[in-house]
């Protein structure tokens, strides 16, 4: 594995973010900021019948938890809530260990955020998104 915190695959998805801005119709939502830096996300689900359905983020952040949002949005779209709460669970970890559990070695875009442990002060700039897609999968979003 390339240990360059900054991989090609991290700049593609923050420079290109995937999923990114309002879901339409979401049924939970949350907010997550980083003070350290200035991140501020939010996160966006349409769950439905134990399943997210979709999930996008809107906000701005530095070029790893831009990436990381990103990320977080392809892998859990279409993944049972269990799963994508341990998922959630597992990453960070991850970020903090660099140690990959069974979930997140079998995704291998989740490789890009392997090297982060190395760098403490970013560990919360990854599982920012993360944090956030575990409270809003308890936030209902209020209806229109």
């Amino acid at each position: 594995m390339n240990t360059e915190l900054y991989q090609e695959v991290l700049l593609q998805h923050s420079r290109r973010p995937r999923n990114f801005g309002p879901l339409e119709g979401a049924t939970h939502r949350a907010e997550g900021v980083n003070a350290m830096c200035g991140d501020e996300i939010g996160v966006e689900l349409s769950l439905a019948d134990g399943v997210v359905r979709a999930a996008k983020f809107t906000g701005s952040a530095c070029a790893i938890c831009t990436a990381s949002a990103s990320i977080l949005t392809v892998e859990v779209a279409g993944q049972p809530v269990g799963e994508a709460r341990t998922l959630a669970d597992d990453f960070r970890k991850y970020t903090i260990t660099g140690v990959a559990t069974e979930a997140v070695a079998q995704r291998p875009r989740l490789e890009v955020m392997g090297s982060v442990h190395k760098f403490p002060q970013r560990v919360k700039c990854a599982t920012l998104p993360w944090e956030t897609l575990l409270a809003a999968m308890e936030n209902p979003a209020p209806e229109n």
